[in-house]
């Protein structure tokens, strides 16, 4: 049989070429995903300031519930190690010397008043310089800083600034700018490139700028001459035996000096799994359809062998290896072709700030050698389905068999589209009972979309029955054309159904990803313009010093101004009898002038309660963990910090806002920069002409920091519309292989119609009437296909908007939708026409005698 297969697939290039890009793009789109959850989980940055220490101890990055295994959620603000760890450390058999790191805010002030990008595009910190012990660091120039008022810059960052030893340069640390002595310049062993820009401070001076009552950064362990760094970190981990703590050794100091590094590997992880299900899912559909569609295409040989003694056994065989031969081939080739559009994605994500502009993704075997499982475990399984209705043809049968192709659903197929469809509705109509319910609404939605997906493949033939039913009036309008063209698609049904299949999983995949995001994007930006209140807002990219509000507030041109600050938190909540940890968006700002600044929509309790005791959250929050007005919440702040506040207050206007509100200072203290992303001005009465100069003049104080008004806040939803991006960005190239493969079966069908079109021909038919024909066709596949794809969509989006908006309607971009449906049917047309007029050069006479 595999000789015979080669054979086949020699002879027969052409009719395997559509099963060979099937598998080859699919095993592409298999890969970035397995090569971003391998970069996720395996990626290290090596580590440059902390390169000499033999042992690093940090904080734990990570929060989790009692019930949850190792790897709990990601903390996004740096975790302190508390001073008297260094007692503890100097006092573990083989450590020489311990060393404390602490980082502060350092911008350097350029000659244009703005503050100069560090290395990568990144922003600069400062150091104590006592902690350059840890890394590979020489004095290109000069000697320590000493005092409060010098500096010593990176030999990179000192050339952009144009400074030297001596000279004077413009530094932000946390307030307005002052000035600082460049006492020397550092460079990197080798000269090596630095990862992040790095300003170093005297010690007495960089703890004033810390005010962290003696919590560092991290601590770096020299050990003694002879001591090895593995035996080291064991006795270390022993000594100190604090879950909140990690020691780190190798490639993992990086994740302890790059707080990026620690936070990008988790969001990888998330995004690769999150897209994950859904591209095996369209993956086996589309395999699946493709070897279905091509062994369909040689009933007439199937049949023949059958009738020359070929057993159905010998048929399968032959089909399996056929298919095993071709999966092969496209699954080894789809690694490099995955390898390619991971390295493209890498630009982009980079580009939208969700992962550093120097991560590089991690190449291994794993993610191809699953892929290359995958696709020819898809491919046997698809062949011996395929073939298996060949089995159930006896031989008298098989050649009128392959005359004409039955047309009805097989019991099987149609119990479990029925099981289906039952399992859709009923989840489409507990979602409309949960209204309200944000966290059930969501689950049933993804549910929901899987399930339909499912339905709409398993009853492909038997929707593409019904839309023909109802196109068929349609059709016969035209004298001719119209009526072949009903003719061949009520008879050549399952013909219909391969080319309507792949155009409804494109449509209702794409329509479903794409507009849930809109209505999200929509539902924040209505809420945020609904409930800012204040006139003003100022921005910086480095964040806004504190001090800025209290030289605001003291203007009499403002009536309330506050500070905002945002971090995320790690919320622990109950469910299915296990707790689990979820994490949520958080802003701290000040009670005093909240209602004057910002109108968070209060459905029940009293935001005037809100304090260093206690937190208001979103009907969304409320929801997820099961919380109201009076309950306790458990909670881990940015930085890891445990907080049990009590709940005062619930608010409508989570999305535009945040999850999660804390009185201002509180939030404030537990973030790693402890500046305010931005700062809200209400106008005096009277004032509101002369308030944007006075502002203006106190940003002047602070480099960098932007005066907007109160529309310019639509900025603060770039995180939602980066995440959103990058989820079109990653399912984008689902919905690419589904438009793919909607190509692909348009033209596998068509070529395999060069006999039907050249009997035509010989019937009396022209080039012109065949033509007309297949538009009509393709008219048909293309309303069947848009319309019944976007129906499959619709019960999802309904779950997200009332999720999102309390209302079933989602948002569409109409757009978007004519990208999506017209232009994804106009694709599935053209991959019909196009064929067919090449198809028609050829004389009638050959193309009925040519091969199947």
């Amino acid at each position: 049989m595999l000789r015979l297969a080669l054979l086949t697939l020699r002879a027969r290039k052409g009719g395997f070429t559509g099963t060979f890009v099937a598998l080859l793009l699919g095993s592409a789109v298999l890969s970035v995903c397995g090569i971003l959850l391998e970069s996720g989980l395996r990626s290290a940055v090596p580590p440059q300031r902390y390169a000499a220490a033999d042992v690093v101890v940090a904080g734990r990055q990570e929060a989790r519930s009692r019930s949850e295994t190792p790897g709990g959620r990601t903390l996004v603000e740096r975790v302190p190690v508390r001073a008297e760890v260094a007692e503890r450390l100097a006092r573990v058999e083989g450590v020489d010397t311990v060393v404390a790191d602490v980082g502060v805010p350092a911008q350097v002030v350029g000659a244009d008043g703005q503050p100069l990008p560090g290395a990568n595009g990144s922003l600069s910190t400062g150091h104590n310089w006592s902690g350059t012990q840890l890394g590979p660091y020489r004095l290109v120039s000069g000697r320590a800083p000493a005092g409060l008022h010098e500096v010593v810059l990176d030999a990179a960052l000192a050339e952009r600034a144009k400074a030297t030893a001596g000279d004077s340069v413009s530094l932000m640390t946390g307030s307005t700018a002052s000035r600082f002595r460049v006492a020397g310049v550092v460079g990197l062993e080798a000269n090596a490139s630095p990862r992040r820009s790095a300003v170093f401070f005297s010690d007495a001076l960089t703890e004033r700028l810390a005010a962290r009552n003696g919590a560092v950064d991290a601590l770096g362990v020299l050990a003694r001459p002879g001591t090895d760094p593995q035996t080291l970190s064991r006795a270390v981990s022993a000594a100190l035996d604090d879950p909140r703590l990690a020691v780190h050794t190798g490639d993992s100091r990086g994740a302890a000096e790059f707080l990026d590094d620690s936070t990008t590997g988790p969001a990888l992880v998330l995004l690769a799994v999150s897209v994950a299900g859904n591209v095996f899912l369209v993956t086996v559909f589309v395999v699946a359809s493709t070897i279905s569609l091509s062994v369909a295409h040689r009933r007439r040989e199937t049949a023949l062998l059958r009738a020359v003694g070929a057993t159905p056994r010998q048929i399968r065989r032959m089909v399996s290896a056929e298919a095993l031969l071709v999966a092969l081939l496209g699954g080894v080739l789809g690694w490099p072709v995955g390898v390619v559009a991971v390295h493209w994605i890498r630009d982009r994500l980079a580009g939208h700030g969700f992962v550093p502009p120097d991560f590089e993704p991690v190449i291994g075997p794993l993610p191809a050698v699953g892929a290359v499982v995958i696709a020819v475990l898809t491919a046997h399984v698809a062949a011996l389905v395929a073939a298996r209705r060949a089995t159930k043809v006896r031989p008298t049968e098989a050649l009128g068999e392959a005359a004409m192709e039955r047309t009805e659903l097989g019991r099987s197929r149609a119990t479990v589209g029925a099981l289906l469809v039952l399992g859709a509705i009923g989840l489409f109509i507990t979602g409309l009972a949960q209204a309200g319910d944000f966290a059930t609404l969501v689950g049933l939605a993804n549910s929901l979309v899987l399930v339909v997906v499912i339905a709409t493949a398993v009853l492909g033939p038997l929707l593409s029955r019904v839309s023909m039913r109802v196109l068929e009036p349609l059709l016969r309008t035209s004298t001719v054309t119209g009526r072949l063209a009903a003719a061949n698609s009520a008879t050549q049904l399952r013909r219909f159904a391969g080319a309507v299949t792949p155009l409804i999983l494109a449509v209702s995949f794409a329509a479903t990803v794409v507009f849930a995001e809109t209505t999200a994007q929509h539902a924040s930006q209505e809420q945020v313009r609904g409930g800012m209140v204040a006139d003003h807002v100022l921005t910086s990219a480095a964040g806004v010093a504190p001090d800025a509000v209290e030289r605001i507030r003291g203007l009499e041109q403002v009536a309330a101004v506050t500070g905002v600050a945002r971090s995320k938190i790690v919320a622990v909540h109950v469910s299915g009898g296990q707790e689990q940890s979820v994490s949520l968006s958080a802003q701290g700002v000040d009670p005093g002038t909240l209602g004057r600044t910002i109108d968070l929509g209060l459905r029940e309790g009293s935001l005037e309660r809100l304090d260093r005791r206690t937190v208001a959250i979103s009907t969304t929050a409320s929801s997820w963990l099961g919380l109201d007005v009076g309950d306790t919440a458990r909670l881990h702040l940015g930085d890891g910090t445990p907080l049990a506040p009590k709940v005062v207050a619930v608010y409508e206007r989570g999305l535009g806002f945040a999850d999660f509100t804390f009185e201002h200072d509180l939030l404030l203290a537990h973030t790693t920069t402890r500046l305010d992303e931005s700062v809200l001005v209400r106008a005096a009465q009277g004032e509101e002409e002369r308030i944007a100069s006075a502002l203006a003049r106190v940003a002047e104080d602070y480099p960098g920091t932007v005066v907007g008004d109160r529309l310019a806040l639509d900025e603060h939803l770039h995180q939602q519309k980066a995440n959103a991006w990058v989820n079109y960005l990653i399912v984008g190239l689902v919905i690419a292989y589904t438009g793919v493969t909607v190509v692909n079966t348009q033209v596998m069908n068509t070529a395999a119609r060069r006999r039907e079109f050249g009997l035509l021909r010989l019937t009396g038919l022209t080039p012109a009437q065949v033509m007309r024909m297949m538009r009509w066709e393709s008219l048909a596949v293309v309303l069947a296909g848009v319309g019944i794809g976007t129906a499959a969509a619709i019960p999802a989006l309904a779950l997200v908007a009332l999720a999102l908006t309390g209302s079933p309607w989602p948002t569409v971009s109409w757009p978007a939708y004519l990208a999506i449906g017209p232009g994804t049917g106009a694709l599935a047309a053209a991959a019909a026409l196009l064929p067919t007029r090449l198809l028609l050069r050829h004389r009638a006479v050959e193309a009925i005698g040519s091969k199947e």
